[in-house]
């Protein structure tokens, strides 16, 4: 930091103006006593010669502060992803040990991450946040104290850059956007798009699967305290347990003993489950790529080309969708407690006109126009079968006032995303890139108007660097039967946050750079970066949709 007097008093209105933000739901205590700096970093990161420093803060978030002793000036603050608000039972596929809320520090994405950038002299800091769930807020209030703590207990910090993945991106993108001065760049990873887009496209998703597979999941509207965590556990075995068997039906098409009067009408008419699958991801805006299945690859014989034609896409919204919903249950009753009700409302969606351009390039996995618009009409408001989601209209409105990105790049910023994420999609960082090409050409157009007075012109300096970290070309696996293989590592550019630690090395070593000299690498250095991290591309052309819920550009 240029200046730590300026950045500690930035530093002070940032936390003073959360914590005004945030008096409701956050108790006020005295100030947190310094942190305890008498242990040294082994055995959790394994590196000599580093001054570990824990501490609580005064609002009850514990958080870590790892300095080498061979220091190079510059802090690296990581805020991590979501993490469940409370305490899950033995459930297979989410938690088949079980799950205690945790709210430890976390300083780096993995233990291997830190030890390679504590070796290379760079400070390390994070919160583990008070509460868990869904708290942009309360992340960034802890971000910013651990900030403060780090500058006073170490004076020697000159410069701060932040990074997240997941939600800890959304929450880093956030503070800079919003007090640029306390760091001087930014990566927000994976990142989340805002609560009420996030949920409600992973709720779309749940939505479908309640109306035509199982009407008993409840999918919403949950009871407040421990008995809608209750529910929400039992709407979590019920998905599981609808997906298993549709899984084991998906060559036939048979659908679930548990389905609705409307899938069992359209049971009847003949409509096969594993298209009626496809269209609810696609209705959502599932990948329909997804870490073992690339609906591109076929096995040897028969299914060489019917395979990746009429079975992959449907296996690929198989994996991706069980993520989306669980993050569906799991999210919505976390924030339905926040905003004090039901905030998915979907009386308003045109499902219809969600899928008019996927209906035509997944014609064949979907069996044709005539059972495609057989399930859209199952699915539309006009079908008593289908009712649809009501949201309470005051929990709507505090849904949509919490913490979210307006998109504005105030310091150098570098984006990260799997093409194929199935919880935080590679739409919600396109969406910044749009935001920022109009920022740029904003800032390009104000440029040359000061030149006409001053016949001097000043480039604006680019402040965004997009990594998409694409799938391969074809990856799906099959034994000498035929059948896929899934026991193999998830594809890159698949699953959530997937990324390499030489991927995630190259980000930190890259926001350190921007950092240090105020711009983005670029040019062949930067391109043989990216060849050496392996997986990414920065080509422009790349495009992912928005989210389906931003309409126009779904």
């Amino acid at each position: 930091m240029k200046n730590i007097n300026l950045k500690k008093s930035l530093v002070a209105l940032t936390t003073a103006a959360l914590v005004a933000a945030l008096a409701v739901v956050i108790p006020t205590t005295a100030r947190a006593a310094g942190p305890d700096c008498s242990g040294t970093a082994l055995p959790k990161y394994p590196v000599y010669d580093v001054q570990l420093c824990k501490g609580t803060d005064q609002y009850g978030a514990k958080y870590e502060i790892a300095m080498p002793k061979k220091f190079n000036g510059t802090l690296l603050v990581w805020s991590h992803g979501i993490r469940k608000n409370s305490n899950l039972p033995a459930i297979p596929v989410v938690a088949p040990k079980g799950y205690l809320v945790d709210n430890s520090a976390e300083i780096a994405p993995t233990p291997d991450i830190a030890a390679k950038l504590l070796k290379q002299g760079f400070a390390l800091a994070g919160s583990g946040v008070q509460t868990q769930g869904w708290n942009l807020a309360e992340q960034v209030l802890a971000t910013t104290i651990v900030i403060d703590q780090a500058i006073t207990t170490f004076p020697a910090i000159d410069r701060v850059a932040s990074w997240g993945a997941s939600l800890g991106g959304l929450s880093s993108q956030i503070l800079a956007e919003s007090n640029p001065g306390l760091g001087e760049s930014v990566a927000p990873l994976c990142l989340s798009d805002s609560a009420l887009t996030e949920i409600t496209r992973a709720g779309d998703f749940l939505w479908g699967v309640k109306v035509l597979f199982d009407p008993t999941i409840k999918g919403g509207n949950y009871s407040p305290g421990a008995a809608g965590v209750a529910e929400s556990y039992g709407d979590l075995v019920k998905v599981f347990t609808v997906m298993g068997k549709l899984q084991a039906a998906l060559a036939t098409g048979a659908w679930p003993d548990t389905s609705s009067a409307t899938g069992k009408a359209l049971a009847a008419a003949g409509v096969p489950s594993r298209s009626a699958l496809l269209l609810l991801g696609l209705m959502a805006g599932i990948p329909t790529q997804s870490a073992h299945f690339d609906s591109v690859s076929g096995p040897e014989g028969a299914l060489k080309l019917t395979f990746p034609l009429a079975l992959s896409p449907a296996l690929a919204i198989l994996e991706n969708g069980t993520n989306a919903a669980a993050l569906a249950v799991l999210a919505t009753q976390d924030v339905e407690n926040q905003v004090g009700g039901a905030f998915f409302d979907n009386t308003k969606t045109d499902y219809t006109a969600r899928v008019d351009g996927e209906r035509v390039i997944f014609n064949a996995a979907l069996s044709g126009n005539t059972v495609i618009d057989a399930l859209l009409g199952a699915l539309s408001a006009a079908n008593p079968g289908a009712p649809r989601a009501v949201g309470n209209a005051a929990a709507i409105a505090k849904m949509q006032a919490l913490h979210t990105n307006t998109g504005k790049i105030n310091v150098p910023t570098i984006l990260m995303v799997g093409m194929a994420d199935p919880i935080t999609p590679a739409g919600a960082s396109q969406r910044l890139v749009d935001l920022y090409a109009d920022q740029y050409a904003a800032e390009k157009a104000a440029a040359i108007k000061a030149y006409q007075s001053s016949r001097s012109y000043k480039t604006p300096t680019n402040k965004l660097l997009m990594l998409w970290n694409p799938t391969p070309a074809s990856y799906t696996k099959f034994n000498e039967a035929g059948s896929p293989i899934t026991s193999v590592p998830a594809a890159q550019g698949t699953n959530h946050c997937n990324f390499t630690s030489a991927q995630l090395v190259l980000v930190a070593k890259s926001l350190v750079q921007a950092s240090n000299t105020g711009k983005l690498p670029s040019g062949g250095a930067l391109y043989t970066a990216v060849r050496k991290a392996g997986n990414l591309s920065v080509d422009k052309g790349i495009r992912a949709p928005w989210l389906k819920s931003y309409g126009d550009n779904s």
